[in-house]
């Protein structure tokens, strides 16, 4: 096995162009797991662990720019304000060291269905940037899981950054596992409230082949606040509407039977926690909007 360690971005490319093959190696925390149990054997690794640029992060603007290896931790203890979904998702990831070493771009790069990151990601709108020496991409998450730990990067393309809409409403994530730390989901789920477009988005992990959003409970709870004044009230949403969000939440997962949970029960749980998300989250939304009348 050859190990690759270019010292600039431009190297990065270079070296990828030149061996497609290779697998990037960041925090490792995925990698090197499957490398130990002889799950992968790569001819080549690509270790990015020099380019500094891939460690920093920028808020400005609407957008909050994670570089590839900024490390979970980084995100818990400087974005909670601007990206809580994501936030609360990292809090859940394995254990403070690990934490400490993995990232949101290798989560992504890795496309697992159980990835923490990806129903934050997906409920926020994420864009990935994805760059080679052919030039660079912006990737809507949307598009980016193509199968089973499959996406849509090129061959020679790497994850440069993830760019996060920063929030401007409550979001919210949680995730059903068989233990509290160091264990992966057996479902997750993702929520977020955009009252300036009055949309709402979801995310569901480990519960598909791929990560993937609930549209059509999206679209049912977005007509249910518009149409009954909700969003500018600030009521109650209604039971029985909270009921059908969670039913069409569970209906959007396609899960399996596996060690870890029945598709059955995966289904059940991501009904729970759809209600319960919604109801955090739009208790948040009644008490921040109650608190700017106040002021």
């Amino acid at each position: 096995m050859d190990f690759l360690r270019p010292a600039t971005w431009q190297e990065a490319l270079a070296a990828k162009a030149a061996h497609p093959e290779a697998v990037p190696l960041a925090g490792g925390t995925d990698v090197m797991v499957e490398i130990t149990y002889d799950h992968r054997r790569p001819r080549q690794l690509l270790d990015l662990s020099r380019i500094a640029e891939l460690a920093a992060w920028e808020s400005a603007g609407a957008d909050v720019r994670l570089g590839a290896t900024v490390p979970y931790a980084h995100v818990i203890d400087h974005l909670g304000d601007e990206l809580p979904g994501l936030a609360l998702a990292s809090r859940t990831v394995a254990s403070p060291q690990i934490r400490n070493r993995g990232g949101v771009g290798g989560n992504l790069g890795t496309a697992s269905p159980a990835g923490d990151a990806h129903p934050a990601l997906l409920a926020a709108g994420a864009r990935v940037e994805a760059e080679s020496v052919r030039g660079s991409r912006m990737i809507p998450i949307d598009d980016f899981y193509t199968g089973v730990k499959r996406n849509a990067l090129a061959p020679d393309e790497l994850i440069r950054a993830v760019h996060v809409a920063r929030a401007t409403g409550p979001q919210q994530f949680s995730k059903v596992g068989t233990r509290n730390a160091m264990v992966i989901a057996v479902c997750a789920f993702g929520i977020a409230l955009h009252p300036d477009t009055r949309t709402v988005r979801t995310g569901i992990g480990s519960a598909a082949p791929t990560p993937v959003r609930a549209r059509t409970a999206e679209e049912f709870l977005a007509a249910v606040l518009d149409e009954e004044g909700l969003w500018d009230s600030g009521r109650p949403v209604p039971p029985s509407a909270a009921a059908e969000f969670a039913a069409l939440v569970a209906a959007a997962a396609s899960p399996i039977d596996d060690v870890r949970g029945t598709a059955a029960y995966r289904r059940h749980a991501l009904g729970v926690l759809a209600r319960r998300t919604l109801e955090w989250t739009w208790r948040q939304y009644r008490d921040e909007r109650g608190s700017r009348t106040c002021a």
